[in-house]
């Protein structure tokens, strides 16, 4: 860590390095900034998730309109939801909009990143109703916490570690492409051999997302100090890093381990 800060500190011209004590408690609280919006987000698309499911699914015979293949019976609602295309949509969505935010990221104000932040969260919670359908309560319950541990335990390795992660990103990134690539292919192979191959490989990819994203985020403090309105927008950056990279993790995990209904 100390590495790190001295790297930062001593590039930086004297009125924006300040002292070191000031320097690792600006770290602290901006990370905790990070933090804070991440468990915000992972907690409103949790309640989303189930909230749909709960909206979508009938116990009542005589408000059922609709049955899934796998026998979960919906209402009016859900039947509109996911027997339709709806759902397929809502599910695409977050990407399209990452897409554009790729390009207009750096022109948004802070208010405007934070909406952006917030549109993504909602959508990915609301999409996420899904797994209630495929899988048990109790499974998605314990894969949840699995992945809570885990992510924890990754993303303080990130930031604890003095090993330069940097050169981890391209690395991972190509293999988040085969991944995409194979998920493509096994559309039309329908393989679960395939598939089990694809979320393996995944958990292993998000995994490294988590502690390169936490070390990146970390960096990028230093190479903004001074800069209130950056760190700003750049806490809720990172923050949608890792919101990205647990729910990608915890999809893959359930995959894996989810009992199915």
């Amino acid at each position: 860590m100390a590495q790190i800060d001295n790297r930062y500190v001593h590039g930086a011209p004297a009125s924006r390095a300040g002292t070191a004590v000031e320097i690792d408690a600006g770290l602290r609280a901006h990370m905790l900034r990070v933090y804070n919006y991440l468990a915000a987000g992972i907690g409103l698309a949790a309640i989303l998730a189930y909230a749909v499911f709960a909206m979508s699914v009938s116990t009542d015979p005589g408000t059922t309109v609709a049955k899934l293949r796998n026998g979960v019976e919906l209402t009016q609602f859900g039947a509109a939801l996911f027997s339709s295309g709806w759902i397929l949509g809502i599910k695409l969505a977050p990407i399209g909009l990452l897409l554009v935010l790729m390009f207009t990221a750096h022109r948004l104000s802070t208010a405007g990143t934070q909406l952006a932040y917030w549109a993504l969260v909602t959508l990915i919670g609301i999409g996420g109703s899904t797994a209630f359908i495929q899988y048990k309560i109790g499974s998605i319950g314990q894969v949840f916490a699995i992945t809570s541990l885990s992510f924890a335990a990754l993303s303080l390795w990130g930031y604890t570690t003095k090993r330069d992660l940097s050169g981890w990103g391209s690395f991972l990134f190509m293999g988040l492409v085969g991944i995409i690539l194979a998920g493509l292919v096994n559309i039309f192979f329908q393989s679960s051999a395939l598939q089990f191959a694809i979320s393996c490989i995944g958990v292993l990819v998000f995994a490294g997302f988590t502690a390169y994203d936490t070390q990146r985020i970390k960096d990028e403090y230093y190479m903004m100090l001074g800069d209130a309105a950056a760190m700003s927008k750049a806490a809720v950056w990172g923050a949608l890093s890792l919101f990205l990279d647990f729910v990608n993790m915890f999809q893959l995990l359930l995959s894996l381990f989810g009992s199915r209904e």
